[in-house]
């Protein structure tokens, strides 16, 4: 790990922690943390998401894109589980629970008795009334941008609970700004640093959603049962024009558009049996993707295009028992099976170009067996260990023919010790196993504007990796808290991009490169501002330092992680007005780098600071306001792309590409009603 971040964080935390030692104010519990809505009373909250990100100490995660259930979710259960759901993120479904469906929500430190920590030592759990009535909500909003057009969108939801049932219904329709692109400048200078390209971009992207969810709760068999669903249609497009004034005046365009339809449908039925509880779960989805890529010039014209339909079907059992106040059990299995058909096209002024992995279909069938105890030998210690044993079998059949299976065990142990009734620490070591990704499977479509192959490889196995983890976190002032985390990883079967091809190097894509170490602290603090004389205020934020450490497999030289971030963190300052009905603050991300290493190139992007501020106005109890202006540093992203003449161990840099991507300030207005 870096030296100076290791430095930092334990300078910051030594000069924190033993003042907050002495804090007064602490929870009352050491494993569960019940935030009721009074406590969220004066802080303008209007949804379930709202509240979860004001908790203290706690850090949003909305989950993980892989196949399968288990380690999708993110950390936030509704009424003790998991949402059935992928497409529908966690986000999303927090939106559509109004703060008048809420009851209470916990935060489980460690664990607790019949919850499923899904990997998790921190979870919060959003529990709902359910008390008969009628909810809902129906808001729009205008984004005006600064190049002068104005995107505008709806939403509308509807919860109905009567005799023990629910349903639930939900519609978006909209636009949305794309920030991936910018307007600026692009310099191009030669080997001796001389420019010999100058041009301006002018980049314009946005995206639409045209979504329809919903669910239904009954009892049923003397359990209950959930069954929801999702249709949703996202559109984006992009227009590059690349106006060049040196060496000649010319114009460079690129236009992309993406139509991604996303369908699932998923169901859940559970049950008590005493002391024993059975959940059964099943899911499907679909998801098509087409992709469109053209770049034109003088001398070029190139067109890529991509179809790719990808489904998945998982079913899950999942028992628990609890033996004794002490001793809980928890065993399951998990079947999934995925597939994906990928047809992908590329030509240059009119003739075919050969990608490798161009057109492939690959099946994925994929079973996972687990255990878990969770034991607490007393109030302040809780021990838990599991065991999933994984096994997966994957064919891939078109312009690459292979079959491989895989087997893997992954032991987990997390020990939680509670000191007192405001700090503890949680211990971590577990075998992480990464699911492969679908996508590297096959061609990407960047090869549009910098004409650079991103071949796709279907011979790929997990990334695997041991996890050590310590936290500790120490809670004050009644709603303050700070957590400091660290985490070391050893790594095997790295997945980055490397030289692809059978004899002769043909192709840049992603592969497995061998071993490496990342390694990470991280300190999370939540201050509230009362005690500084600000009242009704509170200040959050999060700072990671994070190191990593691989062999280059076209170099053979050491290097960090391609896109691993070495410097992260956010501030968020927020505080209540109530004789005003009002609640302003300022969201701040930090600017970090990242940097992506392939075959001919390095390309490096640079972000400078993103800071949002915003008011919510609450006219009546019934109606938000909500006004931001986005972007007020006017946030800038610098792209570097040093590229060769040839792989990079061999050939010299032939051009240094920098591009300056510049967004500009936003205003962002939404009117939010609710009803019930």
């Amino acid at each position: 790990m870096n030296p100076a971040g290791v430095i930092a964080a334990a300078a910051l935390a030594a000069t924190i922690l033993p003042t907050l030692a002495a804090a007064q104010d602490a929870p009352a519990a050491s494993g569960v943390i019940a935030y009721p809505p009074a406590f969220f009373a004066e802080m303008g909250t209007s949804t379930a998401l709202d509240m979860v990100q004001r908790l203290p100490g706690f850090a949003f995660d909305k989950g993980a894109t892989v196949r399968g259930l288990a380690g999708a979710g993110g950390n936030v259960l509704i009424d003790g589980e998991p949402p059935v759901s992928k497409n529908d993120t966690l986000e999303e479904v927090l939106k559509r629970i109004p703060v008048g469906s809420v009851l209470r929500i916990d935060v489980i430190r460690g664990g607790a008795p019949g919850i499923d920590m899904q990997g998790k030592t921190v979870l919060a759990n959003v529990v709902r009334k359910q008390s008969a009535g009628t909810r809902g909500a129906i808001s729009v909003s205008s984004q005006p941008l600064g190049d002068g057009r104005v995107l505008n969108a709806l939403r509308a939801e509807g919860q109905w609970r009567w005799d023990g049932k629910l349903a639930e219904l939900s519609m978006v329709h909209g636009k949305g700004a794309d920030d991936s692109y910018g307007d600026g400048p692009r310099v191009r200078y030669g080997p001796a640093g001389v420019p010999i390209i100058r041009s301006i971009v002018d980049a314009d992207a946005q995206g639409e959603r045209r979504w329809l969810i919903g669910a239904f709760e009954t009892p049923l068999a003397k359990g209950r049962l959930r069954v929801n669903g999702a249709y949703m249609d996202n559109v984006s497009d992009v227009e590059l024009y690349d106006r060049l004034s040196f060496p000649t005046a010319t114009r460079e365009d690129e236009r992309i558009s993406n139509d991604r339809l996303q369908a699932e449908l998923g169901g859940r039925f559970t049950r008590r049996f005493g002391a024993t509880s059975l959940e059964a779960v099943a899911f499907q989805q679909w998801n098509n993707v087409d992709t469109q890529a053209r770049f034109t010039s003088a001398a070029v014209n190139r067109l890529f295009a991509s179809d790719k339909k990808v489904t998945e079907t998982v079913g899950r059992l999942h028992l628990r028992r609890r033996w004794s106040e002490a001793l809980s059990l928890e065993a399951g299995v998990e079947g999934a099976f995925n597939g994906l058909d990928s047809e992908t096209s590329l030509s240059a002024n009119g003739a075919r170009v050969t990608v490798p992995a161009a057109n492939v279909r690959v099946e994925e069938k994929r079973a996972e067996a687990f255990g878990v105890a969770t034991w607490r030998p007393t109030p302040e210690l809780t021990v838990e260990a599991a065991v999933r044993q994984e096994t997966s079998t994957i064919t891939s059949t078109g312009d690459v023919r292979l079959e491989k299976s895989l087997s893997f065990t992954k032991p987990r142990l997390a020990v939680t010790w509670a000191r007192d009734a405001a700090s503890q620490v949680r211990l971590r070591l577990e075998r992480e196993v990464s699911q492969l990704n679908f996508d590297d499977f096959v061609a990407s479509s960047s090869v549009a504007s910098t004409g650079v192959v991103l071949a796709g490889n279907p011979d790929l196995s997990p990334q695997q990796a041991w996890v050590a983890e310590a936290a500790f976190e120490r809670r004050f002032w009644t709603s303050g808290a700070v957590v400091l985390t660290l985490r070391h990883w050893e790594l095997t079967e790295v997945i980055d991009r490397a030289p692809i091809g059978a004899g002769v190097v043909v192709a840049d894509g992603p592969a497995n490169i061998g071993e490496g170490t990342k390694d990470e602290a991280v300190v999370s603090l939540a201050v509230p501002l009362a005690r500084f004389g600000v009242k009704n205020a509170t200040f959050r934020g999060q700072l990671a330092w994070r190191d990593s450490q691989v062999v280059d497999p076209t170099t053979g030289r050491s290097r960090e992680i391609s896109g691993y971030n070495p410097v992260v963190w956010d501030a968020h300052l927020t505080q209540d007005l109530p004789q005003w009905k009002a609640t302003w603050g300022v969201d701040v991300s930090g600017g970090f780098r990242e940097t992506f290493y392939r075959l001919t190139e390095i390309e490096t992007r640079k972000f400078e600071t993103f800071a949002t501020v915003f008011a919510e106005l609450k006219p009546r109890s019934d109606i938000v306001l909500r006004v931001e202006v986005q972007n007020i540093g006017a946030r800038d992203v610098q792209r570097i792309r040093e590229v060769h003449a040839g792989p990079r161990s061999t050939a010299a840099i032939a051009y240094t590409d920098v591009r300056d991507l510049e967004w500009g300030r936003a205003l962002f207005l939404r009117l939010r009603k609710t009803i019930g």
